[in-house]
């Protein structure tokens, strides 16, 4: 995994080139919103329990076969499973967040998590829409502007829309 700082050096390097004016305000833009992420982190972070635990309660009311017998959530193993998949999507979304960079959701969570998913019989579809109610509810609670760092935050809202979009198009 590479943050958005070693990638851009990463990538200049190997054209040996210097680093143009575009990608220093670039990095510049980041460093200067750098407050409004972790502000962003931490609140999802501080409240990862109740992101999963709502969103997996209104999937299931919206699905009720997932956790009627048969189903992919049926049984207390299989639906701690599936509480902990999600928190382990939320968990790297976070660190994607942090880093500016999705390299690390899609190398170390999402790639074959579709197959996976597959083999296991499980719906995508299903995990896509967990995955969307966990984007609503970070996106709420990140976006609330008491106690946080003040300013204009649409583009990282936009930015960890993305990566929850990201991976909720990996599983389904």
């Amino acid at each position: 995994m590479l943050d958005a700082f070693a990638k851009v050096v990463s990538q200049a390097d190997a054209r040996g080139e210097y680093l143009s004016s575009s990608q220093l305000d670039a990095l510049s833009a980041m460093i200067s919103n750098g407050n409004k992420r972790m502000d962003t982190v931490n609140r999802i972070t501080s409240n990862a329990s109740s992101i999963v635990t709502d969103a997996a309660r209104s999937l299931f009311a919206e699905q009720p076969q997932l956790i009627q017998p048969g189903g992919n959530a049926y049984t207390n193993r299989r639906m701690a499973a599936c509480l902990r998949d999600m928190e382990i999507i939320l968990r790297y979304v976070t660190y994607a967040i942090f880093s500016g960079d999705a390299s690390v959701l899609d190398d170390r969570c999402l790639n074959g998590l579709r197959e996976t998913y597959v083999a296991l019989g499980t719906p995508g579809s299903s995990v896509a829409a967990g995955v969307q109610k966990m984007k609503e509810a970070a996106i709420a609670l990140a976006n609330d502007p008491n106690g946080i760092t003040k300013g204009d935050c649409s583009d990282l809202m936009s930015e960890v829309g993305g990566y929850f979009d990201r991976a909720a198009a990996a599983v389904s």
